[in-house]
């Protein structure tokens, strides 16, 4: 959403996580931007938002997609395009509580309940 302007956008993968689409979503919609831009990222996936508001993604990068207890981070290709994504843009990240009484949020969950219908 930017001012007055929004775009919907939903899909879905055979066969992935739920982790992969939070990622996937936010790549999507970033990658739609036309120049760099400061975003507010709100996310019920505190996978998505803790990785990059602590940092978290950054480190996994710098010691070659490995966690602090030395196994292998989860989802390297997709953080590798979400991170150089964030080198373009000014994000703030924004935890919601899922299914609670943000319309936003909910609304993105029917689109996602949708999507996952196509693939059973």
């Amino acid at each position: 959403m930017y001012g007055e302007h929004k775009k919907e956008l939903s899909g879905g993968e055979p066969k992935t996580t739920n982790n992969r689409m939070e990622l996937t979503a936010v790549i999507e919609a970033l990658s739609l931007l036309k120049e760099p831009c400061a975003v507010d990222l709100w996310s019920d996936s505190k996978y998505v938002i803790d990785a990059l508001e602590k940092g978290w993604a950054r480190s996994w990068q710098k010691r070659g997609w490995i966690k602090s207890d030395k196994k292998p981070a989860l989802n390297p290709d997709l953080w590798e395009r979400l991170l150089a994504l964030m080198d373009i843009h000014n994000l703030t990240c924004h935890w919601v509580k899922g299914h609670a009484e943000n319309a936003f949020n909910n609304r993105c969950d029917e689109l996602a309940v949708s999507e996952s219908k196509r693939f059973l």
